[in-house]
């Protein structure tokens, strides 16, 4: 049977979830389910399998996820349910989601398990005990044949994105899994699309299934420009208010967020910041929604914050952009939330903030909307001071040639006259009162005066950035000897708990056997090699000398130490925070680093000979003395 959700679908409290849950999505500010959360939750709670046809993005997670809780039995600490995905950043996800789902939940636990993590701590895991594995098919064939996972005791298995395991090759691992689970289990597969080998796996393995598909009724956004900026969360803020400030044709904005919390904590900082800006949310009378919305089209206020729920329908043709503060749960949504500027046959403006972990939502919305989403570099402190000061002096313009300034030139003269002050220093000083709310110099931009190019004054670009999201990460770079780093961190909160005391530096033995680190920061989030070596030195003691080599990756670095370093040194390691992310350190499994540089060519002899480079493989090089 096909079922076709309803896209108006009630509350959370109207699915039969049970209080613990109902309470963590109070807390995180859900207020009513997707199309799919409020299809699937209700059939997954009645204990039937499921077909589920959705997109990733959908909010399929918790469609799954909350009623796989409400099934657990919390007092006997074995697998009760297997939760499969063909990645580890999607099995790290969902465990998270489990977490936080389970806030009310003491004593619950998830482990994730997938390749790349070190085996002993996977072992250790679940030799004490879980509720819930999240894991890749591989590393939990490996769990199986080692007899370290057992799923006696399996009362739900989840296959999550399966069209995306077959495409990877994972579909023959998934059929072993599911052939050494218990046959009386309950089955939930998600899948993008429907090809003919997941259908067959779904008629041999699920039991007369609940089949529920979401169909999309997104069509092209004509009117509307759109783009996105890859930014952390930690950012976004900051990213919001410099946007604001450089867009143009900037008139009235809508920044939508997913819970109706983060409504009420975004406007508090947007307005502290200067803004005019009101809060929309689900908690709000609709005598007091419609006020919000009056005001906006009265131009009393210029940017509401809202929730999907609270903006339905809602209609102002001043709208001129739409900013996706956090990203939709699917692609629907964001459609619907688009629609929302390029209103009366205006142009439109959406911008998208994306996370790295995001950014395979783009190819997703591009898909839906049929159009190319550009990308959107973050303004530096120097553009918006060119933007204030255009501002500033267009501002000034104006009012020369629109109001009688008799009065005010006699003022500028008697000051003049009697402090013997130059008319440019008086127009200065008018300029700094004049901006002392808003300073049309940021942090962060050049201290000179703006240069004069034509009609719009130029400020410099500061030769240093103000934030660490504003330093573009150097993705030419390639790791050097940590000896030509110094042992510098200038950008780095200590650990909390940790004092200033200079800590004490460890010794190592001249030619100590070295191993190499993982540490979870990489080019993506703009950290220098600079910056590793002198965490590591201030914090845990290891001198410059005994760090070896270091490469950057995307998301993550190696660093050579010495081997074998002792638990509360290694405890000190992941504890490390650079640019705000713990290192999170542990050794690198064999076979896990791939050296990506060139290879190096021998260096020539002291005596000033060089080997013959045109000798074939294997034969020994014939040295020339150097002709004088």
């Amino acid at each position: 049977m096909t079922t076709s959700p309803d896209l108006n679908a009630a509350g959370f409290d109207t699915l039969g979830l049970a209080a613990p849950l109902l309470a963590a999505l109070a807390d995180v500010g859900y207020e009513t389910p997707s199309p799919i959360q409020a299809a699937c939750i209700p059939v997954l709670l009645a204990g039937h399998d499921l077909l589920g046809e959705a997109q990733t993005g959908t909010g399929k997670t918790a469609a799954f996820a909350l009623p796989l809780l409400q099934k657990i039995d919390l007092k006997r600490a074995v697998p009760q349910a297997l939760i499969l995905t063909p990645t580890r950043e999607l099995a790290i996800q969902v465990a998270e989601a489990l977490q936080k789902y389970a806030h009310h939940m003491p004593g619950f636990h998830v482990l994730p398990i997938y390749g790349g993590q070190s085996m002993v701590v996977q072992l250790r895991a679940l030799s004490r005990g879980t509720h819930v594995i999240v894991g890749t098919p591989g590393r939990v064939m490996d769990h199986l044949e080692r007899k370290s996972l057992v799923l006696a005791n399996l009362q739900m298995l989840v296959l999550d994105e399966a069209d995306e395991m077959l495409r990877m090759g994972f579909i023959d691992d998934v059929k072993w899994i599911l052939e050494h689970t218990p046959a009386e289990r309950q089955t939930a597969l998600f899948s993008a699309t429907m090809p003919d080998v997941i259908r067959r796996v779904a008629r041999e393995h699920l039991r007369d299934p609940k089949e529920i598909k979401i169909r999309s009724a997104t069509s092209t956004v004509v009117t509307t420009s759109q783009s996105y900026c890859q930014t952390h969360s930690g950012q976004k803020l900051e990213a919001l208010t410099r946007i604001l400030e450089v867009e143009d044709d900037f008139d009235a904005a809508i920044v939508f967020v997913r819970t109706k919390t983060a409504t009420v904590e975004i406007a508090d900082k947007l307005e502290a910041r200067g803004y005019s800006v009101a809060a929309l949310n689900g908690d709000l009378t609709q005598g007091l929604r419609e006020q919000v919305i009056e005001r906006l089209k009265a131009g009393t206020i210029d940017i509401v914050v809202a929730t999907d729920v609270a903006a339905r329908g809602l209609d102002v043709a001043r709208v001129s952009h739409v900013i996706n503060y956090d990203v939709p749960y699917d692609t629907e949504a964001y459609v619907h939330r688009i629609g929302r500027t390029g209103r009366a046959g205006r142009t439109g403006r959406a911008i998208l903030f994306l996370a790295p972990r995001e950014m395979y939502m783009l190819k997703l919305i591009e898909r839906a909307t049929k159009q190319k989403i550009t990308a959107l570099t973050m303004p530096t402190p120097g553009e918006v001071a060119n933007r204030r000061v255009a501002q500033f002096t267009q501002q000034i313009v104006d009012i020369i040639k629109t109001e009688k300034l008799d009065f005010f030139f006699d003022v500028v003269r008697r000051i003049e006259g009697e402090n013997d002050i130059a008319a440019r220093e008086i127009a200065a000083a008018l300029a700094w009162l004049a901006t002392r709310e808003r300073p049309l110099q940021m942090p962060g931009a050049s201290d000179h005066a703006p240069r004069e190019t034509g009609s719009t004054p130029a400020v410099p670009p500061a030769p240093t950035p103000a934030r660490d999201f504003e330093r573009k990460p150097d993705f030419k770079a390639r790791a050097k000897p940590a000896e030509s780093y110094p042992a510098v961190e200038p950008r780095r909160e200590r650990p909390a708990g940790r004092s200033d005391t200079p800590v004490k530096q460890r010794s190592f033995a001249d030619g100590a056997t070295m191993q190499r680190y993982r540490i979870e920061i990489g080019r993506n989030q703009g950290v220098l090699p600079k910056e590793i070596v002198g965490a590591i030195a201030n914090e845990a003691g290891i001198a410059g000398k005994d760090i070896g080599q270091i490469n950057l990756f995307e998301d993550y670095s190696s660093v050579e130490l010495p081997a074998n370093l002792s638990d509360d040194l290694m405890d000190i390691l992941r504890r490390i925070r650079v640019r705000q992310f713990a290192l999170k350190t542990r050794v690198m499994e064999p076979g896990e680093f791939v050296d990506t540089r060139p290879p190096r060519r021998a260096a020539p002899a002291r005596d000033g000979k060089k080997p013959d480079w045109k000798k074939p493989d294997g034969a020994k090089p014939e040295w020339k003395k150097r002709e004088r």
